[in-house]
Formats: structure tokens, sequence, C-alpha cells
């Protein structure tokens, strides 16, 4: 298989802290992929239309994307029970609340990253903050005891989603009055699959 990776993404960090958990990193090929959406060159836009990482090449079957339906796929094959059938609408919700952190903060990147400076709209960057803000005091005041449970895809996300915060918008103290989830990410980001695949 192969995995058009880009070591800044919270996305793909997701797929590559899945590979590390369930012992199939030896089993994939990295292939570098840099871009944003008006620079593509770079991306898989062969494989994955959209142009988006990360996109995973199996030996048989169309490509896969995106992180969501990776980490299911590559899941399912090791038979890790990341996604467990008696908590699995938790689970996808809050793999799908993390994602969201991390879309809205990719977002974030992207407006003052690929617009000119006079161009970028504060109130927008800003609406995309308060998406974070509300997630995150939804997982302070919803999810602590899910995240204290064994392991599983939605604690992986939000993992990846908040090493994300920390790598591009470390200013913003997202911490601040979330002393749970600051306690949590602190724990988890001592996983050995967390170090292996800090962003750079």
């Amino acid at each position: 298989m192969k995995l058009f990776h880009a070591p800044a993404s919270p996305f793909v960090r997701k797929v590559m802290v899945l590979l590390h958990e369930t012992g199939q990193l030896a089993d994939v090929e990295i292939v570098a992929a840099t871009g944003t959406p008006v620079d593509s060159a770079q991306m898989p836009v062969s494989e994955n239309p959209l142009g988006k990482i990360p996109t995973l090449v199996r030996p048989s079957g169309p490509a896969l994307f995106d992180s969501r339906v990776i980490c299911r796929y590559l899941d399912q094959r090791a038979g890790s029970g990341l996604f467990p059938e008696r908590r699995l609408w938790e689970v996808l919700t809050l793999e799908a609340l993390a994602d969201g952190i991390m879309e809205a903060a990719v977002l974030m990147v992207y407006e003052t990253r690929c617009r000119p400076e006079e161009k970028v709209h504060a109130p927008w960057v800003e609406g995309q903050w308060a998406k974070i803000g509300r997630a995150l005091n939804a997982l302070e005041g919803r999810w602590m005891s899910h995240l204290a449970g064994p392991l599983d895809m939605g604690q992986i996300a939000c993992g990846c989603a908040l090493g994300y915060l920390d790598f591009r918008l470390g200013d913003r103290d997202w911490r601040r009055g979330r002393d749970g989830v600051a306690d949590w990410e602190r724990r988890f980001a001592s996983r050995e699959s967390m170090l292996a695949t800090l962003p750079a």
C-alpha cells in the first residue's frame, strides 16, 4: 500500500498513529505530498480527484480517502477494534468532532498562508476559532469519561487535533479553562505512537 503523506497534516497524523498502534507501519510505503488548494501540483490528484491527503492506494481497488475512511479500512484490516461496535456511534461522533477542530484550524492557517495580508478576513478567522472553542468546551463538558476509557479512534483523532492546535495555533492558548482536556492531552501525547508522529 502507498500513503500520500505530509508530516504537518493532522489528518495524515491520524492515519500514522493508527498504523503505529496496530503494527501496520511496515505494510505502507510513505509518499511525500505537499500543496494547498491553490497549488495542488504535488498532490495525488490522479489517485484522489479532490487532491487532498491522506490518500491510501491499495494493491487492488480504488484509492481510499479521506482520513475517516482510511482509518476504518486499516482498523478492519488489522482487526484492532478501534471502532468497537458497542460504542460505535460515540466513537464516530467523537472522531467527527475532532476532525471538525482540525478542519477549522487548517482553514485558519490557509486564510493567512494562501491570501495576501490585505485580503485576510479576520471575522471569518475568528468564526473558525469559535467553532474550535465550542468543540473544546464539548470535550471538557461531555466527553471526558469517554476519553478516559479504552483506546479508540475518537481518542486518536482528539489527540491529533489538540496536537495540531499546539503546532499551528499555539498562541491561542486552547487549554485555558479546560483543565480536564489539557490533562488528558498531556498524558495522551506521551504515547509512543504520538511521539513518533509529531508534526514537522
